[in-house]
This record gives C-alpha cells, structure tokens and sequence, in this order.
C-alpha cells in the first residue's frame, strides 16, 4: 500500500471524540479523564476518547429512562420506527469507508476483511425494520379461564444497557442496537476502551437521522463505571459480549434485582474430522478463518479433534496453512493476518503457549513473535499436537491463533472430547457424508454446528450452550429479548383486534 493511503488511514474520523452523546447532544464528561486507544501495528495513540465516569453513566441511563417512560420512541408504530432503521442502515452504508478505517487501528483486523463486514451492517438495520411487517407482536387467543377475547402482546423491555467488545465493535451494535430500536426500547451503548470508534459513529449517524433525543447514548468507560450501568435500577436489560468470567459477573449483578440480560460469552470450539473426510481440504478450510480478526473470535474453531492414526497428518497439514500465512500490517494487502488487539493479550498469549510446552504439548509451527517485525503486537499463527483434552490449552479461551490438534480413539470418542467443555458456543463436522454430519452435530451441545468449515449465522441465531451464554442474537430470535410478553383477557372486542392481530388456536 502506498504511504499516502497508510497515513491516512491513521486518522479517526469522528467528530467529537472528547464528549459523550447523552439525550441527543454531544455533552462534556464529569471529569478531564482520557482513553488512549492504542493502533496494535504501530504501538502508537491512534485515538484519544472521553472517559465515562460513573455520573456520566447516571446521566445518560437518566437520558434513556427519559426517552422511553415520557418520549415518543416506545408510543411510535413498529412501522414508523422501521422507518429510522431504514434511514440508519443508508446512513451506515455512507460511513462503512470510515468504519473499516478504525476497526484494524483498533483491534488489528486487516483492512479488506473490515470493508467487507462494515459494508453489510447496514442490512441488519433493514432486516430489523422488515419485521415491522412480519412479526407478530400482537396475537389473539382463546381464552382458556374466561373472557371473550385473549391477546398476547410483545411490548418493549425498556432501557436497555448494550456491552460491546473490542473484536467485532460494529457487528455487536448492529445486532443489539437494531432489534432493540424496532421493539421500542432506549439504549446506552458503553463502548470498550480499546475500540470506540464504531459507537462514535453510530452516535453520529442517531444524530443525522433525526432519532429523538435519549433513544442512543454513546459513552466509553472502563470496568468501574461500566459495572455501575449494569447496577443501575433504571436499566431494564443487559445485552453483553465478552469473555465468560465477566458475563457470570454481569448475571450475578442483574440476579440481585431481577435485571433482564442477554450474554454471548467465550467459546473453546471443535472441528470434529471424521475418518471419511480429506486432511488436506480440512486443514486448508480451518487455518482461513483460524487466522481472521486474528483468531480474536469467540468461535473460532480451536480444538481439532481427529483419529488417533490421522493426527500426525492434520498436524502436518495445519502446519504447512499457518507456515504460509503472512503476518504483517493490516493496511498492506499482501497481509494474511494483523497483530493482537494489545499488548496485555499479546503477553497472555505467549504465556498461554509457554504453558501448553510447559505441559507435554508438542508445537509444531509458530509460537514466536515474527522476527521480520520489529513493533506492533504481532504473534506467529501456531499449531500444537499430541495435546489432552484437558490440558490448558485444550481448556482455556486463548482468544488467538493458536489451535490444539487433540487425536481421538473413534468418532464417539471424539463427540465426547469436543462436548467436554464448560464452553458450547460453536462447532463444526467435516465429512462427506450429510446424513452423517447431521447425526454428529445433534450431538454436539453448542449453539452452532457448521459443515466442513467454520461456520455461524446471525440471520438464523447466535449464541452459545452452557458458560458461552444466555440467550440469542440475531435473526427473529434476536428480537425476543428486547420484549416483554404481556396478556391481555377483554370481555369484548377492541376495534382494533380484527385489522391488526393474528389468530392462534389454543396450542399453536
């Protein structure tokens, strides 16, 4: 890439990166205190942003609050708040160039990788306000205890406290702040301190369309005061991603008042390779996504489980993948992979591989800084063997690209190796046979099963089984957490019933 490009690349396109939105005015923070977010190729300030204390986090849950018990928001029609959403997602196809600039200065994403997610967020938005039209939030039934008319209606949380993470900024506003626009609740969206910049811009574009005031609120803050928004009793629901020890700390807090909360927590997924299926094809299709957001994806396929007699080849052929892999800056486009999100993930790492050498595990590529690469957070993709399942490296997220080749006895071995696991957000089959991969991954307890290749869907359902959390985001499932499920029992008809409702019989 030519300099030109580079240096620009290096500027934040933000407007007000030293205020906080609250109430639909970018407002002065309660103190001086700055977030300097650090670009992982350069170990340079990339962007300095306000620092949410925890009165900024009153003032904008108060804004929010505001905004959904006395504001227009929750009284408009789905349809008219479909409206906004449509608005948002042109609004977002106009500021994808200045979305796939910060994200790699942020977390280390290649750059053509961000263009092509920030260029689809857009579609989240619309198909949100599709539902307008499609989804039932209010049903008719018969009821069963007396009355003449029974109506379930789906009526909207209200406030709504959406925890993003540093990995995927953008994807996780668009699946938190789209649903939960559409079903009428207000949002506070806390940004991590290691990549605001898509929350700035999300900021920007409420602004742009006209949003009333306190629908959006944009603050950054570290643990401290983010931990307060979770607490506050004018927050109706949590809505988190991030790591699973953090997400059992959000349950806990939103337990003690009976708080709403969604968490798509960590994952420690398997590739199950059936004895029918080419170690070649297999390797080549796991080390790809392996290596994308480099390996900073909570399903990301990391244990590879294969027969005993096959292991030393797929250890052989993953290594020969990630031996390939060119790891450089992630503006170059002759770049395979970036750098680590930070350097404190970078040394846990390299302290996580130590400790799988540590414990028998055998490495067989990388495990190194790149030599060639004399600054930024960069690790060598790396693959170890001959490693037990309930070895560290097997257990642990390690939130990088490292896989564990773990070599099993026969296929119902390797079901129970991949199940054994606090984790069950994602894994995949590899077989030839279809009938069979859908046999395995009816067994396999986690929120998705791909076939022969890492995959997961947003516009079906996201989330995890067991520690890797509670809920689901996207498609219609998405919706369902920002609602709430009132009946209603009428002894006559409202004139609205006929033209609006569905009907359903008893057990429908």
């Amino acid at each position: 890439m030519a300099t030109a490009a580079l240096d620009a690349s290096r500027n934040a396109p933000i407007s007000h990166p030293d205020r906080l939105f609250i109430g639909g005015d970018w407002v002065k923070p309660s103190t001086n205190s700055r977030i300097d977010v650090i670009a992982p190729a350069t170990e340079e300030v990339f962007l300095r942003v306000a620092e949410a204390q925890e009165a900024d986090i009153a003032n904008a849950v108060a804004a929010a609050r505001e905004a959904f018990d006395k504001g227009p928001w929750p009284r408009l029609s789905h349809g008219a708040r479909a409206a906004y959403l449509r608005a948002m997602s042109r609004k977002l196809a106009e500021r994808s160039a200045d979305i796939s600039l910060i994200w790699p200065q942020e977390m280390g994403i290649l750059h053509s990788i961000a263009q092509a997610f920030a260029g689809g967020m857009g579609g989240v938005f619309d198909y949100y306000a599709g539902l307008a039209d499609t989804f039932a939030f209010e049903e008719r039934h018969q009821p069963t205890g007396g009355g003449e008319v029974g109506l379930l209606v789906r009526e909207p949380v209200g406030v709504v406290g959406a925890i993003i993470p540093w990995n995927g900024p953008i994807i996780m506003i668009a699946y938190k702040v789209a649903p939960a626009l559409l079903a009428g609740c207000t949002v506070v969206i806390k940004a991590s301190p290691e990549a605001p910049g898509a929350a700035y811009i999300m900021a920007e574009i409420a602004e742009a369309v006209g949003l009333p005031p306190g629908v959006i609120n944009v603050v950054t803050a570290n643990r401290g005061a983010s931990e307060s928004l979770v607490r506050h009793p004018g927050v109706d629901k949590i809505t988190f991603t991030g790591s699973s020890a953090v997400g059992k700390r959000i349950a806990a807090l939103c337990a003690e008042r009976v708080a709403r909360c969604t968490l798509e927590l960590g994952g420690k997924s398997a590739a199950v390779v059936l004895d029918d299926y080419d170690i070649e094809t297999a390797a080549q299709a796991i080390a790809g996504p392996a290596c994308a957001l480099t390996g900073q994806i909570c399903s990301s396929l990391t244990r590879i489980v294969v027969s005993r007699h096959r292991h030393d080849a797929m250890v052989a052929a993953l290594s020969a993948q990630f031996a390939a892999i060119r790891v450089g800056d992630p503006f170059d486009p002759a770049s395979h992979m970036g750098p680590i999100v930070s350097r404190r993930q970078l040394e846990r790492i390299e302290m996580l591989i130590a400790k799988g050498k540590g414990e028998g595990a055998v490495l067989a590529t990388g495990g190194r800084r790149p030599a060639h690469l004399q600054r930024g957070f960069y690790i060598e993709p790396t693959v170890f063997g001959n490693a037990h399942n309930d070895s560290t490296l097997a257990r642990e997220e390690i939130f990088g690209p490292v896989l564990t080749v773990i070599p099993a006895d026969d296929e119902k071995q390797a079901v129970e190796i991949a199940n054994d696991t606090v984790y069950g957000l994602n894994n995949s089959v590899f077989t030839n046979d279809a009938d069979r991969a859908y046999a395995v991954a009816r067994e396999l307890r986690s929120g998705t099963v791909g076939h022969n290749m890492f995959r997961s869907d947003f516009g079906i359902a996201f989330g995890g089984f067991k520690q890797s959390g509670m809920g689901r985001e996207g498609g219609v499932d998405g919706l369902l957490p920002f609602l709430e499920a009132k009946t209603i029992i009428l002894e006559g008809e409202p004139a609205h019933v006929n033209k609006t409702s569905r009907s359903r019989s008893l057990h429908s």
